[in-house]
């Protein structure tokens, strides 16, 4: 017997009173068709896993930089989507509002004592010449102090003398120093009691 053709296989089924499927099951060589289907179907897969992998090799080496180009443009998108996201999304805010509370606190407040300088009815006032060279007080700096004495403001003093502000607090200070003072109030009082100014 030789290879039989699908036509004569069907023949041979109309010939015969069997079905057709039935022709097919009884046929002698059914197994041996089988595993021809089954050989064509794996060259047919493993030439296909070919070709592929001929495209695949084609596509990685001849077009490479475009490959990987296209990798880093989407890992770049990723990352900043992902910071966008995470920089623009709204954040908790703690508001923080400092209110006043009143606290009563005792506080003793030092008195301040009375200095009585006698000065005679009538005569004029002397300044002490001797004390103020002594503590070697310039003409300017006892300007300033008979201006603080007066109760006047750096800056008010500042335009009365026609100078800067920071000229009339470094004078103040250097009469402070002189004086051993460390307030205002405390300078005007010890050139009082020294007979500096009236």
């Amino acid at each position: 017997m030789g290879t039989h053709t699908v036509v004569e296989i069907r023949r041979w089924a109309r010939l015969s009173s069997t079905p057709m499927s039935t022709a097919f099951r009884d046929h002698p060589r059914e197994p041996h068709v089988k595993r021809t289907i089954l050989l064509y179907g794996l060259i047919g897969g493993a030439l296909i896993t070919a070709l592929r992998l001929v495209e695949y090799r084609w596509l990685v080496l001849e077009h490479s930089l475009e490959v990987y180009g296209g990798i880093v443009a989407a890992l770049f998108a990723v990352v900043g989507i992902w910071l966008g996201r995470k920089l623009t999304r709204t954040r908790e805010t703690l508001v923080v509002r400092e209110v006043p509370v009143r606290v009563e606190v005792p506080v003793e407040v030092p008195v301040p004592y009375e200095v009585r300088v006698p000065v005679p009815a009538g005569s004029p006032f002397e300044r002490n010449e001797a004390r103020l060279r002594e503590l070697q007080i310039t003409p300017r700096e006892l300007e300033i102090l008979e201006a603080v004495a007066a109760g006047l403001s750096n800056k008010e003093i500042a335009d009365q003398l026609f100078v800067s502000e920071n000229t009339v607090k470094t004078h103040a200070v250097r009469v402070f120093a002189k004086l051993g003072a460390k307030r205002r109030t405390q300078a005007v009082q010890l050139a009082k009691e020294a007979g500096i100014i009236a």
